[in-house]
Formats: C-alpha cells, structure tokens, sequence
C-alpha cells in the first residue's frame, strides 16, 4: 500500500489528537516500518489496519466511522492536490464514474507497482449509479466515506446505500442523487 495513504492517515489523527497523540499510538504498535513512512514508500496494508484500529481505541470512534472520516479526507485532498481530475465533471456520479478509467489509468503511470482498488460503475439513470467497489484491503467503509465526501464537493444530496458486501473487501453501493 502507497506510503501516502499512512502519512494522510496520520496528518488526519494530527488534527484530532496532536502530534504527541499520534507519536504515541505508533510507539504503542508494533510495526515493521517503524511507524516511520513515506509517501512514495510501500507498507503493508496489516500496518495501516492497526493504526486504525489503534487511533478507534484512542478516540472512542467505531473503525468504520474513522474509515468513513479518512475517506472524505482523501477526497478533499485529492480535490486540492489533482484539480484536473475534478475539473470537466458536473455531478459527483461523473467523478465516481471516472475513478478507475481516469485517475487510476494516471496513479498507474506514476506508480506502476501500485496495487488500486477496482470500482466499476453501472448507470442506471442520469442520477442513479450503482457502483461495485473490490480491494484485497477491508476498505470498504473508506470508500463509503469517498462518497459521500465527492457528494459534498458537488454540493449534491445523495441516497447511499451498501447492497452488498464483504468482510469489507468488496461492496455494492446503490447512488441515488436527490433533488
């Protein structure tokens, strides 16, 4: 796993508990790196699920609710650092839409060792998507937390709703836009 994903990870915890916060959940764990990452550096993905779960102890936030909160992080990050990926969409489906066949085809070429989740998209009407999310990482309350962050971006109302899922990996969300 990109070595980015742990320092936004960490740069968010910053926020909430403070750097000596973060320092001391990381001494508390016993990770392979350290606790030391960069952001053009590979972890595994074992490491980023103890931080988490660590970080849930520290703040009294359910895991999925802090992967929730991470996702609409990496979504306003990704909106200020890649502006261009944001640019020609009017609707948050159209961004979503464009996750795998835009962004991802861009991450590859700079990282071509990076290991994407897959989001295939399925639109069912000019304001309805359903979107089926597939990761080897239990993340799918991250990318339930993306979503609903691109809504806000797009100051778009959205019904989000899991269809289906597994043990985190993989997911069917049903995205509904409402007026």
């Amino acid at each position: 796993m990109k070595g980015m994903v742990f320092t936004e990870l960490l740069d968010m915890a910053e926020r909430v508990i403070g750097e000596d916060g973060v320092d001391e959940v990381l001494d508390s764990l016993d990770l392979d790196s350290g606790g030391a990452y960069s952001a053009v550096g590979n972890y595994p993905c074992r490491e980023l699920m103890q931080i988490v779960g660590a970080l849930s102890d520290r703040t009294g936030l359910a895991g999925d609710d802090l992967q929730r909160q991470f996702g609409g992080w990496m979504l306003q990050r990704f909106s200020r650092s890649y502006p261009q990926f944001f640019a020609d969409k009017t609707c948050p489906l159209q961004m979503l839409d464009a996750i795998d066949n835009e962004v991802h085809v861009e991450v590859r070429k700079l990282y071509p060792d990076a290991e994407l989740p897959r989001f295939v998209t399925e639109w069912l009407g000019p304001e309805h998507m359903r979107m089926t999310y597939r990761s080897e990482r239990p993340l799918m309350a991250f990318c339930h937390g993306l979503i609903e962050a691109c809504m806000a971006h797009f100051d778009a109302r959205a019904r989000i709703e899991v269809l289906a899922a597994e043990t985190g990996k993989a997911a069917v969300f049903d995205i509904r836009l409402e007026r």
